[in-house]
């Protein structure tokens, strides 16, 4: 097996939950460092920006850069900039992913005959003026997209739903059904995150939390999958699961161990 040179780690429900950093995973992180091991955070919540992740992790104790990371809708963003330069798009989605947007130079519009594209995403504000402009819009023709696929998001004391549910209101209500999404588990989140490493994906590993986003992207791409049980699935869940890791770790805090393992064979 070729030894592992990167890691990309998922945030929410591996790194930390809520405001809370998971036991051990600023010393494992520091450790990985330190071997000279690359490392990118990986999220698909489109809620904050990629510097508002580092600053967050660096609060925690986790220096970082917001170079050092990459969400679901700078994903987005930055391949529509290159499929249509300066297209009309309507997001359902809060602020930075508005913000994301306007800095790839995509046009944000609201007017159903004009929309190209439409985005669903994680949103808390999600309300029936945004459901009726998309609906108006996908029904006219417009392309439709999502940042992320989550079914829930992971937060102190339980979940809460994620985009999904935007999706499925779309569809339900259009006939419509999504196009594209960019986020975990699809090849454009394991291609922008492969060139920022600039490492080939059997070199590579992903640590996550989730089975159907994680470890699905992980096994479908060539790279290592590593399962952490600090989230939403439990070991039980392991035994009715399409998706199999490639290993299962407690938390994030028994990372080194397993990386001296790997890079041993």
């Amino acid at each position: 097996m070729t030894a592992i040179a990167g890691y990309l780690l998922d945030l929410d429900g591996t790194v930390y939950v809520g405001e809370r950093l998971i036991p051990g995973a600023d010393r494992a992180i520091a450790h990985l460092r330190e071997l000279g091991r690359k490392v990118l955070f990986v999220s698909n919540k489109p809620l904050s920006s990629r510097r508002d992740y580092a600053e967050k992790l660096s609060s925690l104790g986790i220096p970082a850069h917001e170079d050092e990371v990459i969400n679901s809708s700078y994903v987005l963003a930055q391949h529509l900039s290159r499929e249509a330069p300066g297209a009309k798009v309507f997001a359902i989605g809060e602020l930075p992913l508005l913000v994301e947007l306007c800095r790839a130079d995509l046009d944000l519009c609201e007017n159903p005959e004009k929309i190209e594209y439409v985005i669903a995403a994680f949103d808390r504000t999600f309300d029936y003026r945004k459901l009726d402009i998309a609906f108006q819009a996908l029904r006219r023709g417009a392309h439709f997209y999502a940042t992320n696929p989550d079914r829930t998001c992971p937060v102190e004391g339980g979940e809460i739903p994620d985009a999904a549910a935007v999706i499925a209101a779309l569809e339900a209500t259009t006939g419509r059904k999504l196009e594209k999404t960019f986020g975990k588990p699809s090849r454009f989140m394991v291609e922008a995150a492969l060139s920022i490493l600039g490492l080939p994906a059997d070199q590579c590993a992903m640590v996550g939390d989730r089975l159907e986003t994680d470890m699905k992207m992980a096994k479908e791409n060539g790279l290592l999958a590593i399962l952490t049980l600090t989230g939403v699935t439990h070991r039980r869940d392991l035994a009715s699961s399409p998706v199999q890791p490639d290993h299962v770790i407690e938390g994030i805090g028994d990372l080194p161990r397993l990386d001296r393992e790997l890079n041993m064979r």
